[in-house]
């Protein structure tokens, strides 16, 4: 083959990926002129929980509950948002205890789903009784935010 006809064939490859990308992005369009989305939310730190979730509920209020599935996962000290009384875990501007109990449930009865990582889990000896409802336990949750991009999913991490 010569590079010519290589670059051709590459040149059509990339050519019919963007055109079958743009025409499944724009075949579903939804309110405020957004398309339909799927978003992997990436919470690992407790400190930035509370702005995740104000993210979230933006969202979903942007573009409408029905138009976006969101997935949040956790892992590392952002997995305590998803635990009774983050464990313990104190805001350091109030020197209050997070509890993000109601906002998990007000997200979640808007369609976000929850996952914890089961690694954090057990390195962190959290008890699973104290885990929220609303929570599945993954096995890994930087293995599951790689596989929920393979399946196109946006990543956003606030």
């Amino acid at each position: 083959m010569t590079r010519l006809t290589v670059h051709r064939i590459l040149l059509l490859f990339v050519t019919a990926m963007l055109a079958l990308g743009l025409s499944s992005a724009q075949a579903e369009g939804a309110r405020n002129g957004y398309s339909k989305q799927k978003v992997v939310y990436h919470v690992n730190n407790i400190h930035h929980a509370k702005g995740a979730f104000r993210n979230i509920r933006n969202h979903l209020n942007a573009v409408g509950d029905e138009n976006v599935e969101i997935i949040v996962v956790t892992h590392s000290s952002g997995a305590f948002s998803l635990v009774d009384d983050a464990m313990g875990k104190k805001d350091p501007k109030s020197g209050k205890p997070y509890n993000f109990t109601d906002t998990i449930a007000s997200l979640a009865n808007r369609g976000v789903k929850f996952q914890i990582c089961a690694n954090t889990i057990r390195g962190k000896k959290i008890d699973k009784n104290k885990i929220s409802e609303y929570a599945e336990i993954v096995p890994s949750g930087v293995a599951q935010i790689a596989e929920l991009e393979q399946k196109g999913y946006v990543y956003i991490k606030p």
